[in-house]
């Protein structure tokens, strides 16, 4: 069967399920070249579609196959019937930048002026130019006329000023899902492996929440007005892109000249999770927060974006303030993305040709005035730090440098494409890490693909793959992180224990990779300070539990979704106190974590500087055996290792100033908690003491299955858990086990802890996510579960599974006792086992006290 035919009936085959073919690879576009080379005429129209409107753009390897074409038959080396040289030259302009630019810039001397005037034209709308600004900028200095009309034109903004503006109104019809609706619903976990097939993802969408969805959905097409996504709370949870991919590949519209994608849209909500605005920001859609309860699906609503008002039959029904100031740039742009980018294309322009940097052109961000007299919180020391500045305020928009970056593999190859579609050839930011923690268990074909194919293209760019089986990405990215250093990663969990990171979607983790910078909104900050004495059997994930616990009790958090209240959304969470100093940088992680459950922005945890340097020593240790052990890019590797040492010489961190101010302080009294606070099912922000648990018959209390594993979790967790099942035999519940690095598995089947895990019949799981994410293993049906896992959103870990979250010392007694045990059990129980036991079982993983050649071994025990 010819390419052609088989092509043919692959579209046909996905036209079936609704969606289009998928984009040519590299070898289907080299036999589409061949074709083109002899077009007959009956075939062209067919081919040209192919090769216009089939192949990605950027630096996908299909990309290269089409430019390379393209610019030989500019240079006269080659030619087809179908297109021309000045076609030719339209055509490179439409691949968005990467393997496209070299050609253009190239024609721009062509000895054909019509050929040339086209390479201008195609320029002045290409914005991934990087380094080659400066041979445009050379050719315009030498006398080349068509160089010289491209730089002014970048000077001038017109790839902005002649894309069309936000309108004043917009009409739209409403598909609204009330409640809350989280990125599980949008994208699946147990579709994850699909997530970069972003049409075929997108089928998934709403699945189990609401069935009918994306046929309804198409219904409300048919009144010829766009499609409005509605709702109470919009976006909570992580894998965020994936999430906006899904929504926008229903509510938005065609990329020219990019396959299987889409943009812009329209989502409203009462409430929208940060990381799912500014995704939906990226992708040059209008999120706007507005009340929404007189909003209701079928409804035909106008949108007047500037005024801020929401009419239904001509009446408001809702306001809102259009935030941030610049939307509607990012909007006329096709996203923020491109807007930061062709802003300082503009920049340098302007700057080449003498002419004040500073335009008009832009909305300027809104900048708070500077309230003199008043302190930096530590988190705004933090970002300050890596702006260059002493400090920031609420409000500000800045552009700080991200030093670390970290990707995961579920939406790995979505960021792959992004940085593809960047036209990136290597990173900016100063160390950038995949790993592979959500399918090294139950790899799919698709997974296995992806096992052998992301890490080169990372290293290939300088960045640090680990590999399958090593464990959890944040276990593995906190050994590699700076302090007092700003990040970003690929799932909502990436918070630093030290330091300060802002999780972002797959799109913006590829442009803080490439570029080395994030755009950022500062938010404000809420304190949380502990007090007081830790109580017996009380642990740090209590203390977890107990934020949300007191922000209900003093009206700063509710339950319900509609009208919901949350301190915490939005803003960064930065926690303190004498207990909060003293602690291990691995249990500052512990809180870190879980801000991404209170929908915090970001988290800071005022850590001490001893436990810091600690930490480092390990680290370094670890890092240089990785070099030893293989792990590319070992220049990233030792450059990181150089900086840490640096640190090591001058061990200082920055601290909140005295007057800081907050938007809120919640002060919580360790005295006060005197017995475990769990999660309830299935919501974090739903949480209860386990007496208040038991005191409420609609609340399950037995329990069939724990699962102790996790980011949430350290070597620590899972020594007291062994603790408290030796000698028990087997529990009554099915135990799943699963710690987070490949390290921690080691040293506990070195100290025996593995065998009373099998004496317990606890099923043992590789180093990784496991039950937490819900795309591999999964609980059975309708089980109630007691995890020590992230979140606990319907439908995640197990279809219909009722889960409580809480500690892996309460989830040890659960599943001793099948139950959810009184206060009196638990302490009990507590007591006997671990009382005087403390300095070994939460003893942690220092590397650097180990011996070289035991880390070594650790670190070959990769799973194959």
């Amino acid at each position: 069967m010819s390419f052609i035919e088989e092509y043919k009936k692959h579209t046909e085959e996905r036209a079936k399920l609704g969606i289009p073919p998928l984009p040519l690879t590299a070898e289907q576009t080299a036999e589409l070249v061949e074709l083109l080379k002899k077009v007959p005429i009956v075939e062209e129209e067919y081919l040209m579609d192919l090769f216009l409107n089939h192949i990605n753009p950027g630096v996908d390897d299909a990309a290269y196959v089409k430019a390379a074409f393209l610019n030989d038959i500019v240079q006269g080396k080659t030619s087809s019937p179908a297109i021309s040289k000045k076609r030719a030259v339209e055509i490179l302009g439409t691949m968005l930048g990467g393997y496209n630019v070299k050609p253009l810039i190239d024609a721009l001397s062509h000895e054909d002026e019509e050929v040339a005037q086209e390479a201008a034209n195609q320029l002045k709308n290409t914005l991934l130019v990087y380094d080659a600004f400066h041979d445009v900028e050379d050719l315009a200095k030498a006398g080349n006329k068509y160089a010289k009309e491209v730089l002014e034109s970048w000077a001038n903004a017109e790839w902005f000023t002649t894309k069309p503006k936000l309108p004043e109104s917009i009409k739209a019809v409403v598909f609204k899902v009330p409640g809350e609706t989280n990125t599980d619903d949008l994208s699946p976990a147990s579709e994850a492996f699909t997530r970069s097939d972003i049409p075929l993802h997108a089928l998934s969408m709403l699945k189990a929440k609401m069935p009918n969805a994306l046929e309804t959905i198409e219904e409300l097409k048919k009144t010829g007005h766009p499609v409005a996504f509605v709702g109470d709370v919009v976006g909570t949870g992580s894998s965020r892109k994936s999430a906006a991919n899904s929504v926008i590949w229903h509510i938005g519209e065609e990329i020219p000249y990019v396959p299987n994608k889409k943009r812009g849209g329209i989502v409203i909500g009462g409430v929208i999770a940060p990381i799912f605005f500014n995704t939906c920001e990226d992708a040059g859609a209008l999120p706007i927060e507005a009340p929404v309860e007189n909003l209701e699906t079928g409804d035909v609503i106008e949108i007047r974006p500037y005024e801020g008002k929401i009419l239904k039959n001509g009446e408001v029904v809702s306001e809102f303030k259009l935030k941030p100031n610049t939307l509607p740039d990012e909007v006329q742009a096709g996203g923020r993305v491109p807007l930061i980018i062709g802003k300082n294309l503009t920049k340098k322009a302007r700057e080449s040709l003498g002419l004040n940097p500073d335009t008009d052109i832009f909305t300027k961000p809104e900048q708070p005035e500077d309230k003199k007299g008043v302190g930096y919180t530590l988190a705004q020391k933090i970002i300050g730090k890596a702006c260059g500045m002493e400090g920031v305020r609420p409000g500000m928009y800045v552009e700080p440098t991200c030093a670390t970056v970290g990707s995961q593999d579920t939406t790995g190859a979505m960021t792959r494409d992004e940085i593809k579609e960047l036209a990136a050839l290597g990173f900016n930011a100063d160390l950038v890490m995949q790993s592979f923690c959500h399918t090294a268990a139950y790899p799919k074909p698709a997974d296995i693909k992806l096992h052998h194919t992301l890490p080169a293209f990372i290293t290939s760019r300088g960045g640090v793959a680990l590999r399958p089986g090593d464990g959890v990405i944040h276990s593995w990215l906190n050994r590699m992180i700076l302090p007092d250093t700003l990040g970003t990663g690929g799932d909502s969990h990436t918070r630093f224990p030290m330091g300060i990171s802002f999780p972002a979607g797959s799109g913006l983790v590829a442009f803080a990779a490439v570029t080395g910078s994030m755009p950022l909104n500062v938010p404000e900050s809420v304190l949380v300070r502990f007090k007081g004495e830790l109580q017996p059997g009380i642990t740090l994930r209590d203390l977890v539990n107990a934020i949300p616990y007191f922000a209900i009790k003093e009206g700063l958090l509710t339950v319900e979704k509609k009208n919901k209240k949350n301190v915490f959304n939005g803003r960064i969470l930065e926690i303190e106190g004498d207990i909060i100093r003293n602690l291990t940088i691995e249990q500052a992680f512990e809180l870190a974590d879980a801000s991404a459950e209170r929908s915090a922005a970001a988290c800071t945890v005022d850590v001490s500087e001893d436990q810091v340097a600690e930490y480092l020593k390990s680290n370094i240790k670890l890092l240089e055996a990785m070099i030893e052990a293989g792990y590319e890019d070992k220049r990233t590797i030792q450059r990181r290792i150089d900086k840490m040492k640096e640190w090591l010489d001058n061990p200082t961190l920055l601290r909140a100033d005295k007057d800081a101010e907050y938007a809120a302080v919640i002060e919580i009294d360790l005295n006060e908690i005197t017995e475990p606070i769990v999660a309830c099912p299935n919501d974090p922000d739903d949480v209860a003491t386990i007496s208040e648990v038991l005191a409420d018959s609609n609340r399950p209390h037995k329990i069939d299955e724990v699962f102790i594993g996790s980011c949430m979790t350290n070597i620590g967790h899972y020594r007291a858990a062994g603790e408290i099942l030796q000698g028990e035999g087997q529990v009554p519940t099915r135990l799943w086990i699963a710690p987070p690095t490949k390290m921690d598995k080691e040293q506990l089947t070195e100290e025996g802890y593995y065998s009373i895990f099998g004496q317990a019949g606890a099923r043992i799981e590789i180093p990784g996510c496991s039950l937490c994410m819900g795309n591999q293993a999964r609980v059975a049906d309708n089980a109630n579960v007691f995890s020590t896992s992230t979140r606990n959103f319907d439908n995640r870990l197990g279809k219909g599974a009722k889960v409580y979250l809480g500690s892996a010392e309460l989830a040890a007694v659960t599943a001793m006792l099948g139950r959810i045990p009184t206060k009196e059990e638990y302490l009990e129980i507590v007591e006997k086992k671990l009382a005087g036991k403390e300095d070994k079982v939460y003893k942690y993983l220092y590397f650097h006290e180990m011996p070289e050649d035991y880390v070594r071994k650790m670190l070959s025990l990769t799973l194959q």
